[in-house]
């Protein structure tokens, strides 16, 4: 009996979620049939590796080498929106190792991102960007645990989604590239602030959701 539910997310509440699900509706039908979902799941891991070695690479006095970053953003929205949808739409999915591997790839993309930022700054900013990585998995392992304690697997918070943090991710990048990074030293520290303040307001949101869960529908 599979009673798997992890690729089966709660209905996306995001902004642009619509428009995306409408896309890769579109986009599905017109892979070529040599490229299989786990192509699409792996290939995370050179964008990842790109996304880090662009960043390094703006470093060394050209900020331009951000819109090499932006476009590999691009594309990991591609791979990582389309490869699931894929594997259901020729019935070929493998859910269970997907599930896995995506969500693990998912991490190593966004710290690829944060690990590119910091090479753009001195101390002791470089180490205020990564800062945001534990933040950043406190968020995906509060989904998983959702998960785990409720079946039913969640990935937007506060309004937000993947797609949404892609699209501002790039908007920072060209703002960096046109403004210089001088803009973002003295934002650092509240924007982390932000975030942990994001952060508690989820978990305190989540732990309420179960709890109420427990006392309207016990397990014993």
């Amino acid at each position: 009996m599979n009673n798997f539910k992890g690729d089966k997310k709660a209905p996306m509440t995001s902004p642009t979620a619509k428009i995306e699900k409408k896309l890769v509706n579109f986009l599905v039908p017109r892979i070529p049939k040599w490229i299989k979902g786990h192509h699409l799941t792996l290939m995370s891991l050179p964008i990842s590796i790109g996304i880090a070695l662009s960043g390094y690479a703006a470093a060394q006095n050209n900020l331009n080498w951000l819109w090499l970053m932006s476009f590999l953003i691009f594309s990991q929205w591609f791979t990582d929106s389309l490869d699931g949808s894929l594997g259901r739409h020729r019935k070929a999915g493998i859910p269970r190792w997907g599930f896995y591997m995506d969500h693990m790839l998912d991490f190593v993309f966004a710290t690829s991102i944060l690990l590119g930022y910091s090479f753009l700054f001195n101390f002791p900013q470089n180490n205020l960007i990564l800062l945001f990585i534990p933040v950043i998995s406190a968020f995906m392992i509060s989904s998983y645990l959702l998960y785990g304690a409720t079946q039913q697997f969640k990935i937007t918070f506060l309004g937000l989604g993947p797609t949404e943090l892609r699209i501002l991710t790039i908007i920072f990048n060209t703002c960096l590239i046109y403004l210089g990074t001088s803009f973002v030293e003295k934002a650092l520290v509240p924007a982390l602030i932000i975030s942990i303040l994001g952060l508690t307001l989820v978990i305190f949101q989540t732990q309420r959701r179960i709890w109420l869960l427990e006392k309207s529908d016990p397990l014993e």
